[in-house]
């Protein structure tokens, strides 16, 4: 989008399903090109990433507090490394996988099986305003992968980055139409959807997800939505405390802590919690102010007031509500019951809930509808074992946040954080639809002919046969022998 906020020539204002049929006759269907073409293009892409590099940085220069180097971390480095995943990966998770004899129920005598994955079709992909270039484009690039047409909503402000990456692309071999940049204006998606599309993946906030679910129902077109966090940290008996707390400094550090999977709840045994408030306290006090819209530092403002009357102790002021920045807001004695603990909150705050044992903390994590993401510090061997206990979609441990961005790893979460995954092997997966087919030879197919009597014996008899406990077996040996000579004479 131009600064003066007129739309772009490559961005699309109106959208309907016989715009992309026109642009895909002409141009061939990206879904008949082979995988070796498709991927192609994908590593045409990541050259190009790597070798213009700077251009995105410049096209994401709009996020605010966001330096250079932090956008070749947090977006540009993760999309190239995307792109070699699926350059790798994507053509044996594609293929269609054949079913032998193993398994084939011996009725099914003859039948050859296998499952195909094809792609839905036009995949509209809703992006978000924290990360509008990694998460929109590696969802793009996946889509792609598949087979499927791109129809990509940016946040207000970032079509920049996703019109360099259709650029991109097209300069790669990308068919003319097979991407598609969209308005950015809010209503564009109800639009679309109204236009007709095959699939819609959204990242966004739980209202805009539930808003978006409601008028897929309507047309019963599928999704895959990342939706809202309010992440927990839980800290272990024997975790190194100093390192806890520069991974909390980190967490609200990184792109001004908006970040779907900051740590906003830090669960700490009682004895532990007074070393890690003085270890935190020493490494937020040096984080820069940050940009907070003034809606939510309204909310926020609300929150932690409340929190306070309810007996939390703020580390710090708290927040006014006005415009301008805001530094990170840690607040101690935090309980469960808070509002401040089970809201989605888009700015750099923690809270840390002091608790009995890790049981307490489980129970007490549970009181939010948000399950994206949680970090465990501590033992190794204790942290695995709790991880396996913690209602999130993703865990890390003795780590916040990087490790997700392992292009081989699905990313999603839980109930008010969404459904579905994307990235990884099950992202791509994701963006297509099963087909099965099967194969008969020979020219035996007695389920073609008519009735006869004695089929309800013969087929109980199989049953057993196939199914029953080993004491059954004989009997039903000798059972469905009966009934084949019955069928033969008749």
């Amino acid at each position: 989008m131009d600064r003066n906020n007129s739309p772009s020539p490559d961005v699309v204002t109106h959208w309907s399903r016989k715009d992309i049929g026109r642009k895909q006759t002409r141009f061939g269907t990206w879904a008949e090109q082979d995988i070796a073409g498709r991927l192609s293009v994908i590593r045409g892409l990541r050259h190009r990433i790597a070798a213009g590099a700077e251009e995105f940085i410049g096209s994401l220069e709009t996020r605010p507090g966001r330096s250079a180097a932090e956008s070749a971390s947090a977006e540009i480095l993760p999309l190239a490394e995307a792109c070699r995943f699926l350059e790798r990966e994507a053509a044996a998770l594609l293929a269609p996988r054949k079913l032998g004899r193993r398994g084939r129920p011996v009725w099914l005598f003859g039948v050859e099986a296998e499952v195909r994955r094809e792609p839905f079709g036009a995949v509209l992909i809703v992006g978000p305003s924290n990360y509008p270039l990694l998460l929109p484009g590696v969802q793009a690039v996946q889509a792609l992968a598949a087979g499927n047409r791109v129809l990509v909503k940016p946040a207000p402000g970032f079509s920049a980055p996703m019109l360099l990456l259709k650029q991109w692309l097209e300069e790669s071999g990308l068919p003319p139409g097979s991407f598609q940049v969209l308005d950015e204006a809010a209503d564009t998606v109800a639009d679309v959807i109204e236009g007709g599309i095959d699939k819609l993946v959204l990242t966004g906030s739980a209202g805009t997800g539930r808003a978006v679910a409601q008028r897929l129902a309507g047309h019963l077109v599928p999704s895959t939505m990342e939706l809202s966090g309010n992440d927990a940290v839980f800290v272990l008996p024997g975790a190194d405390v100093e390192q806890v707390a520069r991974a909390l400094a980190f967490g609200l550090r990184l792109n001004g802590s908006a970040t779907c999977i900051a740590p906003r709840r830090v669960f700490v045994r009682r004895e532990t919690a007074a070393d890690l408030e003085a270890a935190i306290i020493r490494h937020v006090s040096a984080i820069p102010s940050v940009p907070v819209s003034l809606p939510v530092k309204r909310r926020l403002a609300a929150l932690a007031r409340d929190a306070v009357t309810a007996g939390a102790r703020p580390l710090g002021e708290l927040p006014q509500e006005d415009g301008g920045g805001m530094t990170p807001l840690v607040v101690a004695d935090a309980r469960p019951g808070m509002a401040l603990l089970r809201e989605e909150i888009f700015a750099p705050v923690l809270s840390l809930v002091p608790v009995r044992d890790m049981e307490e903390a489980l129970d007490a994590a549970s009181g939010s509808p948000y399950a994206l993401g949680a970090s465990v510090f501590g033992p190794v061997a204790e942290a695995r074992e709790l991880a396996g206990r913690i209602d999130a979609g993703t865990v890390t441990i003795n780590d916040l946040i990087v490790p997700t961005a392992d292009p081989r790893l699905p990313f999603g979460g839980r109930h008010a954080s969404g459904w579905g995954v994307t990235r990884g092997a099950e992202g791509l997966l994701e963006m297509t639809q099963v087909k099965t087919v099967s194969v008969r030879s020979g020219r035996i197919r007695p389920h073609f002919d008519p009735p006869r009597a004695g089929d309800d014996a013969l087929m109980l008899a199989a049953l057993r046969l196939f199914h029953g406990g080993p004491g059954t077996r004989a009997g039903a040996l000798r059972q469905l022998a009966s009934a084949l000579r019955r069928r033969s004479r008749d």
